[in-house]
């Protein structure tokens, strides 16, 4: 049987549960937690496929875990795809413990029958690290950017591997993606920057803004 795959981004990031206020980087000392389990309902084969809303049920279930994971950070990028009742997870994080708090919260949600984990653990790097925190500095404390270092849920991603960096996520102009892609550019000792970020106005709803 034919399945339609789908593959989400994460175009949001979730920080310690707590408002980002300033350019001070989001803490990274918070105790990991696990999804509770969930019943699985056994009348379901992983063969059959989905109906569109319980597919769209499974998407927003999928994307809420991966979101609230108390690692999760302006510095990891998580995608998923969905095949049926399989999850393919990938992107990168800086965190071994993101990797397998993801999956583990993941697999535990109902309608999940497989979980095939590919998301990428970036290499230690003091190198890395500087210039992770510098790019979040650039961006987030310049006047016409500031306002998404305000949001309870930051939605400029910033990935570095190897000294490259990597911006992803969603900002509301054409405008604000080419001020963030230039900031970065301005750190020194960089090999370039790829800039990601996706313009959209619509998905943000009102929760996203609180302060």
């Amino acid at each position: 049987m034919r399945y339609a795959s789908v593959v989400v981004l994460l175009s949001t990031v979730v920080l310690a549960s707590a408002t980002l206020s300033g350019a001070t980087p989001p803490p990274q000392n918070a105790t990991p937690t696990q999804a509770p389990t969930a019943p699985q309902d056994q009348s379901l084969s992983a063969n059959e496929s989905l109906s569109p809303e319980s597919q769209d049920k499974l998407i927003r279930e999928i994307r809420h875990e991966l979101i609230m994971l108390p690692y999760y950070n302006v510095f990891d990028n998580l995608e998923f795809s969905l095949n049926g009742r399989t999850v393919t997870l990938s992107g990168q994080v800086v965190q071994p413990v993101t990797k397998s708090d993801a999956e583990n919260s993941v697999k535990h949600i109902e309608g999940v029958e497989k979980v095939v984990n590919n998301i990428e653990v970036l290499p230690p790097s003091n190198g890395d690290e500087r210039i992770r925190r510098q790019v979040y500095n650039a961006i987030y404390s310049y006047g016409p950017l500031f306002k998404y270092g305000n949001m309870s849920v930051p939605p400029i991603h910033i990935i570095v591997k190897g000294g490259r960096i990597t911006l992803t996520g969603v900002v509301d102009s054409e405008g604000d993606k080419n001020l963030a892609g230039m900031r970065a550019n301005q750190v020194p000792q960089t090999f370039g920057v790829t800039n990601n970020l996706r313009v959209v106005t619509s998905d943000r709803s009102s929760k996203d803004k609180k302060k």
